[in-house]
């Protein structure tokens, strides 16, 4: 897994281990867990590119729904819930996905 160069296997693991259950992630407490809330702009810029699976610029509801999945294959998806308050937290300029600058601004919060 490409995430694997920048987060280390227990970060992934600890992070994953924090949202096990159904409507239990935190996306706050995940990005610490993982690590990610300590990556440079340039990390996150590349953590971004792998979570845009469709490579339009944007995370959309569908890609976030299956968030979890790019860290393991494993992982559950995130519930419906879950999906809408974590795009409602980064989606900043209210177009309905999640840009580049509003994914950084989201982990740094």
């Amino acid at each position: 897994m490409a995430l694997t160069g920048i987060l280390t296997e227990a970060e992934i693991a600890a992070g994953l281990q924090s949202c096990q259950a159904a409507d239990s992630f935190d996306y706050k407490t995940f990005f610490v867990k993982v690590g990610l809330n300590s990556k440079s702009k340039d990390q996150l810029a590349k953590v971004f590119g792998i979570l845009d699976q469709d490579k339009s610029g944007f995370i959309e509801e569908d890609e976030l729904k299956l968030f979890l999945q790019n860290f393991s294959a494993s992982a559950r998806a995130l519930t419906d819930a879950e999906t809408k308050a974590f795009l409602a937290a980064g989606d900043s300029d209210g177009d309905g996905k999640i840009g580049v600058d509003e994914f950084q601004a989201l982990v740094k919060s």
